[in-house]
């Protein structure tokens, strides 16, 4: 078989060591406490992605928030740094090649390294059955979605390794795990990342960067708004949940505490599913549906 690797792509894979690095220790009364670490999370200005910046911040990482305008992050960083915290914002696309190498070396300047990556940055750029979508709207979803988590952990790996490990937390999606009407690229390129979590996690367990997922369903925020705020959508979209609501952004963040700190530093590959139900009740009539 040919080997089908780019060589534009970086080189992830790491030969397996003899003994792996001992993961740190866990402070049994804190364990949640991340005083030491240095996190940034991508796509942060808003909704999932700015309470998963300032749940990391408030248990005592530095936080590099990342977007692409620097006048929608400044009010997270400068929130956070007014709260007693420690962050900076960096802007930069999630779907350009190049961008993240800048965020990764803005970091180590800035914090000293790197412990945490959070990739939350999406887009769901077409609406309507997957075989009208046009080769420029693919790149564009898979560019920001896929291309863009596997380059940032490639920026960021050197400076895992200088500290002995790391955590990738990948934001997916149900939508990754069932098709959903009218956004299949995105249940497509949502699928795509499930499936690099877990390549990931193999790659790379010998430097001891555990790498998971997170697959909200359901959440309000301003990307799911076209679902929620109008009255038949959200109908439809909470007649299938059996808690029949609509998530809080800050209900995402304690699996992300989790995959993020010491408690998982045997869970690798996995993804934590946060949907009310969703997922288990696809196509089950739902007591008072």
């Amino acid at each position: 078989m040919p080997d089908l690797r780019s060589a534009a792509e970086p080189e992830l894979h790491a030969e397996p060591n003899d003994q792996a690095p001992a993961p740190r220790a866990v402070n049994n009364a804190a364990p949640f406490v991340l005083a030491d670490r240095v996190a940034i999370v991508t796509g942060a200005s808003r909704g999932i992605g700015r309470a998963i910046a300032e749940s990391l911040a408030a248990a005592g990482a530095a936080v590099v928030v990342v977007g692409r305008r620097a006048e929608t992050l400044a009010p997270v960083a400068d929130g956070i740094v007014a709260s007693g915290g420690r962050s900076i914002a960096v802007a930069a696309n999630a779907g350009a090649p190049d961008a993240f190498a800048a965020v990764a070396e803005a970091a180590v300047a800035a914090f000293g390294g790197i412990d945490i990556l959070v990739n939350n940055a999406g887009t769901c750029p077409h609406y309507g059955p997957i075989v009208t979508a046009d080769d420029g709207v693919w790149d564009k979803t898979m560019d920001v979605n896929v291309r863009g988590p596997l380059r940032s952990v490639a920026a960021c790996l050197p400076a895992f390794r200088a500290r002995g490990g790391g955590k990738v937390i990948h934001v997916a999606s149900v939508a990754g795990l069932m098709p959903q009407p009218s956004v299949g690229l995105y249940c497509v390129s949502k699928a795509a990342l499930l499936m690099l979590t877990e390549v990931l996690a193999v790659e790379l367990a010998a430097d001891n960067v555990q790498v998971n997922a997170v697959a909200p369903g359901f959440v309000k925020t301003r990307f799911s708004q076209a679902i929620w705020d109008a009255p038949a959508s959200a109908t439809g979209a909470l007649a299938v949940i059996p808690q029949r609501r609509f998530a809080d952004p800050s209900e995402i963040v304690g699996a992300v505490l989790y995959l993020a700190g010491p408690l998982s530093s045997f869970t690798t590959g996995a993804t934590l599913v946060v949907d009310g139900g969703q997922r288990l009740a696809a196509g089950l009539p739902l007591a008072g549906g």
